[in-house]
């Protein structure tokens, strides 16, 4: 960590796609998320109060602004859900006070605007990128440069406390790190890995992750074989890793299309998301899958060519669909 004086700060961090292990990596089993070219990106300056002002823009949502001071009960009157303010003010609150324990500034004020290009609750890890990159443009601004370890356990702590100790490390670790990593309970790793042709296929929903979370869980407990089956997920994702480090597109496309099964057996995919799976695989995908907690949101594909976007953009269930290379950076810090 270094000291330098600044009082305005813009940092960007990266959506992501699981590769494989969703759902069981809750349960210490392994998971392959890989960051993704689309980000958010966050630019904080102090205040000379210690109000917080966040205005958020572009998260599939009309845009806010909500200014408080963080001790008044009432909730401010905005254009939006109030479960959609409370969720994106949870994360951002949570980055902010990240930030200032870093800092040792505990009351330090923020003009917060958040930017993003990631679908809100999709699978993308919209989320994390946020908290991310506000927990290290609001330390910047404060003259705190948190090293990358140090950045994305404290991004973590914010997930884990927003939903409720059901997060695992994966979405914030790799929206730090960049590129594809493997995350097993407290053990994180960055993965060499070739540049993998991901394409995105957006059903325009989003499936509630804490309720699909919670499902998986009374399967596990009720069910001997939804306990194997998360398991098996465990096992498939040992496999991927070896079939990673090899650079072997095609069987990664056959392990995805096998994740998927077995996601749909624990019950978190949907009529739209098996729909652009399949529209996918018919139009010569090498792999597809759902990615991230299910119920709606988002699949990721393998397809070098244009033919498995351009048949997600005729499929009725796709909303909107988008190349999305494998981003190798992580978060990044704007002069």
């Amino acid at each position: 960590m270094r000291h330098q004086q600044s009082d305005m700060a813009t940092s960007n961090a990266p959506g992501k796609v699981y590769l494989f292990g969703e759902h069981a990596v809750v349960y210490g089993e392994p998971a392959v998320p890989c960051a993704i070219e689309r980000r958010a990106t966050v630019t904080v300056e102090t205040r000379e109060d210690s109000r917080l002002r966040v205005s958020a823009q572009d998260l599939s949502l009309d845009g806010f602004t909500v200014e408080y001071d963080g001790t008044t009960a009432g909730q401010p009157e905005v254009d939006v859900t109030e479960e959609l303010v409370e969720a994106a003010m949870g994360y951002v609150d949570g980055a902010i006070e990240q930030a200032r324990d870093a800092a040792d500034e505990p009351t330090a004020g923020f003009d917060v605007t958040v930017e993003s290009s990631i679908p809100l609750g999709a699978g993308l890890g919209s989320s994390a990128a946020v908290v991310v990159a506000t927990i290290d443009a609001a330390a910047r601004a404060l003259g705190v440069t948190l090293d990358r370890e140090e950045l994305a356990d404290r991004a973590y702590q914010v997930e884990y406390e927003v939903q409720a100790g059901q997060a695992s490390r994966a979405d914030t670790f790799c929206s730090t790190m960049g590129g594809a990593v493997r995350v097993e309970d407290d053990d994180c790793q960055t993965l060499s890995s070739p540049d993998l042709p991901f394409v995105i296929g957006y059903d325009g929903g989003a499936g509630d992750t804490g309720a699909l979370v919670s499902g998986v869980r009374a399967l596990k407990s009720e069910y001997d074989f939804a306990a194997d089956t998360v398991e098996s997920i465990g096992d498939l994702v040992e496999q991927g890793l070896e079939t990673l480090e090899d650079g072997d597109i095609e069987e990664l496309g056959r392990l995805m299309d096998f994740n998927h099964g077995l996601l749909a057996a624990l019950g978190v995919s949907s009529r739209s998301l098996d729909s652009m799976v399949w529209a996918a695989r018919e139009a010569g995908a090498t792999g597809a899958k759902l990615t991230g907690a299910g119920g709606g949101g988002c699949i990721v594909a393998l397809d070098e060519t244009d033919a498995t976007e351009t048949a997600l953009n005729y499929s009725p269930a796709c909303e909107e669909s988008f190349r999305a290379r494998l981003d190798t950076d992580g978060v990044r810090r704007e002069e």
